[in-house]
């Protein structure tokens, strides 16, 4: 909801902190899905390991300029809030989301907080949502990126599931693939599932996938918590 809302309401920037494997991918997917009937258009950025050069001809093909807004950051400027304000004018809210942002380098980070500004006497016209690791929300606190630290609107935090979270999304997704999930695995071995993946879904589906292997090759029904560990 709070992606949604920073998507689709003239916020500005939004912030998305999760550990690596909490699933933030697939929560910016299911957000922007539920968006594809709305008056929202955006582009997602999913490597952010760019120049300046390489960032801008992103921005630029992403929100169809013309190549010279590529080579002059100056016509970038002026078509990018010439775009941003058609779309504004005919009810079309814009965004940017950047993946990965943790990894972005400095300069870039830089771009993204002057973007943010491009907005008209009282609306934002671009929102910008910014989804990375927790050193994303390190690098924030140094004194140099201060000031998109002060233009930060809304804060995302992504935790690790908890044991009666990682049981639930375990079934839930054995229910999907068609079976029953009392007779896939015990509820000891769904304990040890968790303490090996701490909670991260990623690691969840490693675990629960390479059990599922042991177990058919070793004629093992349900999974139990020594095959799991």
């Amino acid at each position: 909801s709070n992606l949604q809302y920073g998507l689709t309401a003239a916020r500005g920037l939004t912030v998305l902190i999760g550990e690596a494997g909490t699933g933030k991918t697939t929560l910016l997917q299911v957000a922007v899905a539920e968006l594809r009937d709305t008056t929202v258009r955006y582009v997602m950025l999913s490597n952010p390991t760019l120049t300046r050069e390489e960032f801008f001809d992103f921005l630029t093909r992403s929100f169809g300029l013309s190549d010279e807004a590529s080579r002059s950051k100056t016509q970038f400027l002026f078509e990018l809030k010439r775009e941003l304000q058609e779309r504004h004018l005919a009810g079309v809210q814009s965004a940017l989301i950047i993946e990965e942002a943790q990894s972005m380098p400095y300069e870039l980070l830089e771009e993204v907080r002057l973007l943010s500004n491009v907005e008209m006497p009282t609306v934002k016209l671009l929102n910008v949502v910014l989804a990375g690791q927790p050193e994303l929300g390190d690098r924030q606190n140094e004194v140099s990126l201060r000031q998109l630290k002060q233009r930060i609107s809304l804060r995302c935090h992504l935790a690790a599931m908890d044991l009666p979270e990682t049981s639930p999304y375990n079934a839930g997704r054995i229910r999907l693939a068609g079976g029953r999930p009392e007779q896939m695995f015990t509820r000891e071995s769904v304990g040890a599932v968790f303490a090996a993946s701490q909670g991260l879904p990623r690691m969840i589906n490693v675990v629960c996938d390479n059990a599922l292997i042991g177990g058919f090759a070793a004629q093992i029904r349900p999974i139990n918590a020594a095959l799991v560990e």
